[in-house]
């Protein structure tokens, strides 16, 4: 009846997903991740500006580049320790050195938008300085995920943690694995 000694039918044997399915699923995990940890700093970055603007008379500028470097500070935390925690720690010097520059280069953009709308049309009722600290916020964000996951946070090579993976399977599976692959390949 196809039925072990134990009484349960085994299950046929897993089809190894590609490649490419593989990168895909990582990169989608990682855009989540990385956008997760975006949200909460937008968040950070947007009552910070607010919050600035309100209790104090900083031109609008000024206290959007104050709310972007509290979100900075935010954000490499929650990238360091939550998006890229999988990803090379052994040079944490140069990591926060490129992080830094990455986001300076991030904040010229994402207030050079906001300083074009209010300055250069005079577009800076609370609304529309919101509008345009979003929007620059937005285009930063594109430079930021590229920069950050190329240059930054980089990630380790691929055979290692599948070496490792492997090493929990009991014998029987790691035999059958082997099988698959040579069909495969």
């Amino acid at each position: 009846m196809g039925r072990g000694s134990s009484g349960l039918q085994s299950a046929p044997p897993a089809v190894p997903r590609s490649a490419v399915r593989q990168r895909f699923d990582r990169l989608v995990r990682e855009v989540a991740k990385f956008g997760a940890v975006g949200g909460a700093g937008l968040l950070v970055n947007l009552l910070v500006f607010n919050l600035v603007r309100h209790v104090t008379d900083l031109q609008v500028v000024r206290a959007s580049v104050i709310a972007t470097v509290v979100a900075i500070i935010f954000n490499y935390l929650g990238f360091r320790y939550f998006t890229y925690r999988d990803r090379d720690k052994s040079r944490r010097t140069k990591e926060l050195g490129l992080f830094l520059v990455f986001s300076v280069v991030g904040l010229v953009i994402e207030n050079g938008v906001l300083y074009a709308a209010t300055y250069g049309f005079g577009w800076d009722s609370p609304l529309q300085s919101n509008v345009f600290k979003f929007l620059g916020i937005g285009v930063a964000t594109l430079f930021r995920f590229w920069s950050y996951r190329t240059w930054v946070f980089r990630a380790l090579p691929a055979e290692e943690p599948a070496a490792g993976a492997e090493s929990f399977l009991e014998p029987g599976q790691r035999a059958e694995k082997a099988r698959v692959r040579q069909r495969v390949g």
